[in-house]
């Protein structure tokens, strides 16, 4: 987590830490222990049961994600002539990239409303986004509905991807806020997990079975939907709003135990770090952002950097797994390719636990190198293993009995899965603790525009590269992603857990600083473990 220090009369630091994905947090840090005590006392009562009531029930924005993923996958097997026709690998593209492209536009969407209307109402409108989208989808029986039902969902899931995690991290107490954030993403794998397993049993009804395995999915929306009347806005956008009395009734909700002086001291904390982080951008349009990302060459390191990583989480091939794994195992001959393929979803969802355990103890740095190189290797094993595989140009298995080299592939998936789970697939997202401040929004942003049009690339070339240069040339091309990742991580991505966002620009100030962090890291590691720790959301 990033901090801006500010010096003021009472010689109080506050860092607002404006970013766009899931650490939409302030971090705040004094050097007088006695103003600390005050203003973050809140912090140290006891929290409720509503926060994680709360946190679980928005999450379901994070299942709408992950099943609208999941489910897609199970369908494009099973779907069969439903929509007029048998579709064609360009049509299958077409419909599995559309999601990612209203995702896109859904995110832009969230992001330019979230904070003129608060938290709460983009959420509500993916909601409603999402049902429309899912209704037109199993009403479908004809390619152009389906497609535009397709797009439609994308708006809301892109929504809820975007906003769901800054409302957590907004209304999460302290030391509990990586988990709860954390635990969205899990919801993620989860819906997947579920989209998948839905999937292979309505495989077996056969028919048009497909419907209900879509139609399902308007049930969490909905829920999520009726559950955000329970929910209260974030304190930051209250305060932000000027309602600073429902604030300090949505801290009461939060933190019991706490005293009114304890809940006006937040509220302080909170109006100093939007101010501080009015100023510092009240001044500088998008345009003026961007000019300033790719004319101070400290400032577009470490947005290079942070979309580079996003990059070869996208492209790196495992969407290719996660959208297309029920095709891609009936296409080496395993029968009931949608049972096999959960196997996917389900080892996505227990890997994603082991990240929430490691990822700040070990710091980010050290967990891309063994993984993305682990995810490189596992390419190229695939790659190998269809080189023994008979498939046609239209691919076709031009065997029943395939053998050793479908064991191979399988396993080796898994294991790939694993690695992309326990690293990339979160720390991609971490990644904005390295984009300064005054660039942070637009950064963000460009961040999420490098995950949903890489994701739209892989969704619609996958079964075309299949097709043009053999299933060993496409997952060839997915190492060679990944080896160049691995390349970029050894040579250009600093470790900078627990550092201070002075000590970040100092990394990217002369190149991306690997060497300066690692000795940062060396000289200041109780202050890395301490600013870890004490370091807060408002």
């Amino acid at each position: 987590m990033s901090d801006l220090d500010i010096d003021n009369k009472d010689d109080l630091k506050v860092g607002a830490n404006i970013v766009g994905s899931s650490d939409h947090v302030e971090d705040v840090q004094f050097k007088n222990a006695e103003e600390f005590t005050e203003l973050s006392g809140i912090e140290a009562t006891a929290a409720s049961k509503a926060a994680w009531l709360i946190c679980i029930a928005v999450s379901l924005g994070g299942l709408l994600f992950g099943y609208d993923t999941g489910y897609i996958s199970s369908v494009l097997v099973t779907i069969g002539t439903s929509l007029g026709h048998a579709l064609d690998s360009s049509e299958q593209e077409l419909v599995t990239s559309l999601t990612s492209g209203g995702a896109l536009i859904g995110a832009v969407f969230a992001g330019l409303t979230a904070d003129r209307y608060g938290r709460r109402m983009p959420i509500w409108i993916a909601c409603i986004v999402f049902v429309i989208g899912t209704v037109l989808q199993t009403a479908a029986y004809h390619l152009p509905q389906f497609a535009v039902g397709r797009f439609v969902v994308g708006l809301g899931v892109g929504s809820a991807a975007m906003i769901v995690p800054l409302y957590i991290g907004e209304l999460a107490p302290a030391k509990y806020r990586g988990r709860m954030i954390a635990f969205n993403n899990m919801s993620v794998t989860f819906g997947q997990l579920l989209a998948s397993a839905l999937g292979a049993g309505f495989a077996q009804v056969g028919g048009q079975a497909w419907r209900a395995t879509v139609g399902i999915g308007a049930v969490p929306a909905i829920a999520l939907a009726g559950l955000l009347f329970l929910c209260p806005e974030s304190p930051r956008q209250l305060v932000a709003h000027g309602h600073s009395d429902e604030a300090s009734k949505v801290l009461m909700r939060i933190y019991p135990t706490s005293t009114e002086e304890q809940r006006r001291a937040k509220i302080q904390s909170i109006e100093m770090s939007i101010q501080e982080a009015t100023n510092t951008m009240v001044d500088d349009s998008i345009w003026r952002s961007l000019k300033r990302i790719f004319t101070t060459p400290a400032t577009g390191r470490a947005v290079l950097t942070a979309c580079v990583i996003m990059a070869i989480s996208q492209l790196g091939g495992f969407n290719t797994l996660m959208y297309y794994s029920a095709t891609l195992f009936s296409i080496v001959g395993f029968n009931n390719a949608a049972v096999v393929a959960i196997t996917v979803s389900g080892t996505n969802f227990v890997f994603s636990f082991l990240n929430l355990v490691v990822v700040d103890r070990f710091g980010r740095r050290a967990i891309l190198l063994i993984t993305v190189l682990g995810m490189a290797i596992c390419m190229l094993i695939a790659s190998v293993s269809f080189h023994y595989i008979p498939i046609d140009k239209n691919l076709v298995v031009q065997s029943d009995n395939v053998g050793w080299p479908a064991t191979v592939l399988l396993v080796t998936i898994i294991c790939y899965v694993a690695c992309f789970s326990t690293g990339v697939a979160t720390i991609a997202w971490i990644g904005t603790e390295l984009i300064p401040l005054e660039v942070r929004a637009v950064g963000t942003m460009l961040n999420t525009v490098t995950c949903w049009s890489t994701n739209i690339i892989i969704a619609s070339t996958f079964l075309s590269m299949m097709k043009g240069i053999t299933p060993s040339g496409a997952f060839g091309f997915y190492c060679g992603i990944c080896t160049v990742g691995w390349i970029f991580i050894v040579f250009c991505f600093p470790e900078a857990k627990g550092m201070p966002l002075e000590a970040i620009r100092e990394v990217f100030a002369n190149g991306f600083g690997v060497k300066f962090s690692k000795q940062w890291q060396k000289e200041n590691k109780e202050f890395a473990k301490l600013n870890t720790h004490q370091s807060f959301a408002h």
